[in-house]
C-alpha cells in the first residue's frame, strides 16, 4: 500500500530524511498516530546497517507504531521482523516496513489503539488513608485526615468522569498524596500518562524525595516517575567543546571551564544541578543546551546527548513531574502545530495536575510575553562573528573558508558592525526615555516618547533586515551538498534568532493596532551590574491560550493550591485563567479545611493606632515596633514588605539595635536566596526582612520562625505596565479594577504570606499585620475573613506587645 494512506506527509519527509541522514542504512522509527489513525510525528530511536537496525522498547508504549525501512526496497518482512512484531503486536505497538524513499509501507501489526478505561475504585483508595489502611501500616503513628480523603475523592471523581477540578487546600492536609494516590492509580490501571506541574523546586524536591517514593511503596509499584528538567539545565556537549577551543575566556572562566569538560566525561545526567560547585551564569549559558540551536541529527554528540537521554526517561514515564513555565512551553508547541498526540517538550500525555496554581497566571503570561534587548542581539551576533584579544572567533569565518565570497562577507562584517552600534544607540536613547524608571509602558498617550523610542528602533529593525537579507544572498551560492554543513546549519540558527527580533521590532512599531498585547520597556543589570533595556511584549489576557491549550485537549485538569479563594469563592482565581462562558466543562470545587488549629496556635495582632500607610511616620512606627517585637521574641522572625526601598530604610533603623541583643539580621539580596534561608532556618536567633519572592514558598518549621511581621497589604503596584493595562482594561469594559483585580490579588498575597508562619502541626506563633487599613476600610473585612479563625488582638501597640510577650512566654513554657 502507498505510505501516505498510512502516514502524514509531514512525517514522510522527516522519515526520508533519517534515512538520509543514516546514509541509506535501515533506521528504527517511533512513530504516533493522530485522530485519523495516520503517523503523524515520528522520533529517530535507532540506527544500523544494510540488515538490521535494533529495536529498542523503552521508547514505545500502546498504540505507537515501530517503522523500520529496507534499504533493498523489498517489504517482505524478515524472520527477525516477525518475532519483533509478535512480541511488540502482543503489547499493542504496530509495525510497519518502508521502503528508503517511504513512498510504499508493508504493515506487518497494526497498532492496538483504543483501550477500555478502567474507573477508580474511590472506597478502595480512601481506605489507603483511612485507620488501619496502607498509610497507616507504613507510619504507625500517621493520624486521619478528614479533609485530605475528601480531596482524594474529588480528585478521585475527576479521573473518573473526566472533569476539571478547582480545590483550595489548608496547609497539613497533604493535598500531594491526595492527587499522586489517584494519579498512580490511574496510570497503573489505564496507562495514560499524567503530568504533575508545580511553581517551585521546593515542591518538585519534597514530590521526588519523599511523597512518590511513599506512593510507589503504598501500591507496590513503579509506573516510572521522572523530574523533567527545561533544556538550560543540562550541558551541550557541541557547545562545551567550541567554547574549550577557545582561548579567549578570563583564567577565573577557564578554571571553571576545565572543571566543567572534565565532569562531562563522567557525569551520566549533564545536569547544571549534580555539578559540585555552581557555575557562573555567563558560562553556563554558554555551555547550555538551547532548542533554537540544537543541530538535531547533524549533531555529532547526538549519540551522548543529555537532553535526548532525559528525553528517552520521559518517554518511558508515565508520570511526569515538571514546572509551569516548563510545561507552557509544551503546551505553546502543541497549539502552535505540534499536536496533542505526539512529542513536543514532553511526550504526548492525557491528564495534568497543577499544584501551587494560584501562580498559573503568572507564569503563562511569562512564558508567552516575547522580549529582546542589546544583550540579546549582542549574543546572537557574537556568535557570527566577535572579536578578543586580537584574535576573530565566529560562523562567519567558517563561512568565508567554505564559500570565498571576499566581498561579501566583508560587507556582512560591516553590517554586523552597524547592527552593533544602532543597538546600543537604541539602548542609550531607551535609558533616557526610562529616565530612571525600572519600566515604561507604550501607549498612545505618549505621542513624544513615541517619536523617541520607534525611530531609533525602525533603523535597528532596518539594519538587521539588511543583514538578513545580505546573508540569505550568500546562502543562494551554496550547493545542496554545501547546504548541509553544519557551519551553514549553524548560522541559520542565529539568523533565525534575529529574525524573531526583527518581528518583535515590527509588533512595536504597529502597536496601536494591537489591543490584545502590552508593549512595554524594563530597565536591568547584567551580571556585571550595568543597566541594559529590555523590550517585551506580553498578552493582556491568557484566557484563550488556557482555553486552547489546557481546558479543551485535556480529559482531566486538577488545579490545587492553599490559596485560590477569595471570601470563601473562587470567582477571581477562575475570571484570571480564562475560566468563563466559553469553557463548556464540567468543574467541580471542594474548599478543605486545615487540620491546624489556628485559633488555639496563632495570636494574629493589629495595633490599630499605625499610621496609614501613605503618613508621614508610617516607616519610622513599623521600625520601632519591629525592634520591640523581635526584642521580645529573641529574633526568630520573618518582615515582610512590598517594597525594597522600605525594606532599606527599616534595615538602616533596625540593625544596630538587634545586633547589640545578639540577633542576627539577614535581608533580601545580600546572598544568594537558598542560602539566605537556609542561614535563617540553622540560626534561630536571627531575623530575615524580605520582599516579594519569600512571600511564598519559605518553609520554616519550628523554633526558627515564630513571627511573622506583614507590613503593608500587598497591593500591586498599579504602575507594573502589566498591571497598569489589565486594569485599564476591566475599567474599559465598565467594571471597578479595584475591586475586581487589586483587592482580590492582594488577598490572595496576604493568605501566602501568613501561610509562611504554620507549617507543622507543632508550630505556635504570632502574625502581625502593620497597616491600618485593614481594619478602617471597608475591604479589609474581606483580608480577614480570608484568613484561617485565630486569637485576633486589635489595640494599641503598648498592649499588643504585652498580648506578644505573655504569647511567647506560653509558647517556650509549652516546648
Amino acid at each position: 500500500m502507498t505510505a501516505e494512506s498510512r502516514f502524514t506527509q509531514e512525517s514522510i519527509l522527516h522519515v526520508r530524511q533519517a534515512i538520509r541522514e543514516a546514509q541509506g542504512n535501515e533506521v528504527m522509527v517511533v512513530g504516533r498516530l493522530d485522530d485519523n489513525q495516520k503517523i503523524c510525528s515520528v522520533t529517530v530511536a535507532a540506527r544500523g546497517n544494510e540488515e538490521a537496525v535494533p529495536a529498542l522498547k523503552p521508547y514505545l508504549e500502546k498504540g505507537d507504531v515501530i517503522v523500520h525501512n529496507h534499504p533493498s526496497a523489498l517489504l517482505k518482512p524478515s524472520h527477525a521482523d516477525l518475532r519483533i512484531a509478535a512480541q511488540l503486536g502482543n503489547q499493542g505497538i504496530g509495525f510497519y516496513i518502508v521502503d528508503n524513499n517511504v513512498e510504499n509501507t508493508y504493515v506487518v501489526a497494526e497498532p492496538v489503539t483504543g483501550r477500555e478505561i478502567k474507573a477508580l475504585d474511590c472506597e478502595e483508595l480512601s481506605a489507603i488513608l483511612q485507620p488501619g489502611g496502607k498509610l497507616n501500616s507504613c507510619f504507625p503513628a500517621y493520624e486521619e485526615r478528614p479533609s485530605q480523603i475528601e480531596m482524594l475523592k474529588l480528585f478521585t471523581l475527576g479521573f473518573n468522569k473526566d472533569l476539571i477540578c478547582l480545590s483550595e487546600a489548608g496547609t497539613g492536609i497533604g493535598k500531594s498524596l491526595a492527587y499522586l494516590i489517584p494519579a498512580f492509580s490511574w496510570v497503573l490501571r489505564n496507562g495514560e500518562r499524567v503530568v504533575v506541574s508545580t511553581a517551585t523546586i521546593n515542591l518538585q524536591q519534597q514530590l521526588i524525595e519523599k511523597d512518590i517514593p511513599l506512593v510507589k511503596r503504598l501500591f507496590d509499584s513503579d509506573p516510572g516517575v521522572v523530574l523533567v528538567k527545561g533544556r538550560s539545565n543540562y550541558l551541550c556537549l557541541t557547545r562545551l567543546r567550541e567554547s574549550n577551543s577557545e582561548l579567549s575566556l578570563f583564567d577565573e572562566v577557564n578554571e571553571n571551564l576545565n572543571a566543567i569538560a572534565q565532569w562531562s566525561l563522567t557525569t551520566a545526567t549533564g545536569s547544571r544541578s549534580d555539578l559540585s560547585f555552581f557555575p557562573d551564569d555567563d558560562l553556563w549559558y554558554r555551555l547550555c543546551s538551547e532548542a533554537d540551536a540544537c543541530r538535531g541529527l547533524r549533531c555529532p554528540d547526538r549519540e551522548r546527548c543529555f537532553v535526548l537521554r532525559a528525553r528517552r526517561e520521559a518517554a518511558a514515564a508515565r508520570i511526569l513531574v515538571v514546572n509551569h513555565h516548563l510545561l507552557f512551553a509544551d503546551l505553546s508547541m502543541r497549539i502552535a502545530g505540534a499536536g496533542f498526540e505526539s512529542s513536543a517538550v514532553l511526550p504526548p500525555f492525557h491528564r495534568i495536575i497543577f499544584d501551587e496554581a494560584h501562580n498559573i497566571e503568572n507564569s503563562a503570561t511569562s512564558f508567552f510575553s516575547r522580549s529582546f534587548s542589546c544583550l540579546s542581539i549582542a549574543k546572537y551576533t557574537s556568535r557570527l562573528l566577535r572579536k578578543k584579544k586580537g584574535r576573530n572567533y565566529g560562523l562567519l569565518l567558517g563561512l568565508e573558508k567554505l564559500l570565498h565570497h571576499h566581498n561579501l562577507i566583508n560587507h556582512i562584517r560591516n553590517l554586523l558592525g552597524e547592527v552593533a552600534g544602532k543597538s546600543r544607540s537604541q539602548d542609550v536613547m531607551s535609558a533616557q526615555l526610562l529616565g530612571g524608571n525600572l519600566n515604561f509602558r507604550l501607549t498612545n498617550e505618549t505621542p513624544d516618547k513615541q517619536t523617541l523610542l520607534l525611530e531609533p528602533l525602525n533603523d535597528l529593525r532596518q539594519s538587521i533586515m539588511s543583514l538578513l537579507s545580505s546573508f540569505e544572498e550568500l546562502f543562494k551560492s551554496l550547493s545542496e551538498e554545501e547546504e548541509e554543513e553544519s557551519i551553514v546549519y549553524e548560522c541559520r540558527i542565529e539568523l533565525r534568532r534575529l529574525n524573531a527580533v526583527v518581528e518583535i521590532c515590527s509588533h512595536f512599531l504597529r502597536f496601536q493596532d494591537n489591543d490584545q498585547d502590552v508593549f512595554w520597556l524594563e530597565s536591568r543589570k547584567n551580571y556585571r551590574g550595568e543597566n541594559y533595556t529590555r523590550f517585551v511584549i506580553t498578552p493582556l489576557d491568557i484566557s484563550l491560550l488556557m482555553n486552547e491549550a489546557v481546558y479543551k485537549p485535556y480529559k482531566t485538569v486538577i488545579f490545587t493550591s492553599a490559596t485560590l479563594a477569595v471570601n470563601h469563592n473562587f470567582n477571581f482565581w477562575k475570571s484570571r485563567v480564562g475560566f468563563n462562558s466559553a469553557v463548556e466543562r464540567e468543574i467541580e470545587e471542594g474548599f478543605f479545611v486545615s487540620p491546624f488549629n489556628y485559633k488555639r496556635d496563632v495570636l494574629l495582632g493589629i495595633p490599630k493606632e499605625a499610621p496609614s500607610p501613605s503618613e508621614e511616620g508610617y516607616t519610622a512606627f513599623i521600625s520601632a515596633f519591629v525592634l520591640e517585637v523581635l526584642k521580645i521574641s529573641e529574633g526568630r522572625g520573618l518582615i515582610l514588605f512590598t517594597s525594597y526601598s522600605m525594606l532599606k530604610e527599616v534595615y538602616a533603623e533596625v540593625a544596630a539595635g538587634l545586633r547589640e541583643w545578639g540577633i542576627n539580621i539577614l535581608r533580601q539580596g545580600e546572598d544568594d536566596r537558598n542560602r539566605l534561608l537556609r542561614r535563617f532556618q540553622e540560626d534561630t536567633a536571627s531575623v530575615l526582612l524580605a520582599t516579594d519572592s519569600f512571600w511564598e514558598g519559605v518553609d520554616t518549621p519550628g523554633e526558627a520562625l515564630e513571627v511573622v511581621i506583614i507590613c503593608r497589604l500587598p497591593f500591586r503596584v498599579p504602575t507594573d505596565p502589566v498591571i497598569e493595562a489589565r486594569l485599564e482594561a476591566i475599567e474599559k469594559r465598565g467594571g471597578n479594577s479595584f475591586w475586581e483585580l487589586l483587592l482580590p490579588d492582594a488577598v490572595l498575597r496576604l493568605k501566602q504570606g501568613f501561610g509562611r508562619l504554620i507549617r507543622r502541626k507543632s508550630d505556635r506563633g504570632i502574625v502581625l499585620i502593620m497597616d491600618s487599613r485593614i481594619i478602617t476600610k471597608p475591604y479589609g473585612r474581606i483580608f480577614l475573613s480570608s484568613l484561617p479563625e485565630t486569637l485576633q488582638v486589635v489595640s494599641e501597640s503598648r498592649f499588643l506587645l504585652e498580648r506578644v510577650e505573655d504569647f511567647i512566654v506560653n509558647m517556650q513554657n509549652n516546648r
